[in-house]
């Protein structure tokens, strides 16, 4: 199946300089920094804080592309989602991606992903886009599902077996 796919990097870079996160120009070369270059990235290896800088970069490749889910699909006033990171600095870091429907109804899990962060490195945007796209579709796809009040399609369960190895 053949995705047309918005140019995630530019959409990134809005994020972070609208967020008041950094300036345009600094999210730009961060981005660019931390995405496309040496594979293992050396800016999480080589780091003073490597937990946090993990943390980040995450926090920052993956919230954009749910805020991009949030906006395609109405959710009830109450309902939210967070994206939760277990990092590990050894192996793959875990990526939850969690909708609270709120008024204490239980809480679905949208999107375990499993990356080593370090290993995360593209080698052209349009790599990176794909990557990009595919994880919004993941997302935005479990989204509509739970706002429908449907169970999950059982695709879901894939990234979770990415956990596993």
């Amino acid at each position: 199946m053949s995705r047309t796919s918005r140019n995630w990097i530019a959409y990134l870079c809005e994020n972070l300089a609208s967020s008041g996160m950094m300036p345009t120009w600094e999210a730009a070369t961060y981005l660019t920094d931390n995405l496309f270059g040496d594979r293992p990235n050396p800016r999480l290896l080589g780091t003073a804080c490597p937990y946090e800088d993990t943390t980040h970069l995450l926090h920052r490749l993956y919230q954009p592309l749910v805020a991009a889910a949030m906006r395609d699909i109405p959710m009830p006033q109450a309902a939210m989602i967070h994206v939760f990171t277990d990092i590990s600095l050894t192996g793959k870091s875990a990526v939850l991606v969690v909708y609270f429907p709120g008024q204490n109804q239980p809480h679905q899990l949208l999107l375990l992903d499993a990356a080593k962060a370090w290993e995360l490195v593209f080698d052209n945007s349009e790599e990176f886009n794909a990557w990009a796209e595919e994880r919004y579709h993941w997302i935005r796809t479990a989204l509509s599902s739970v706002t429908a009040g449907s169970p999950l399609p059982p695709t879901i369960s894939t990234p979770l077996e990415a956990v596993k190895h």
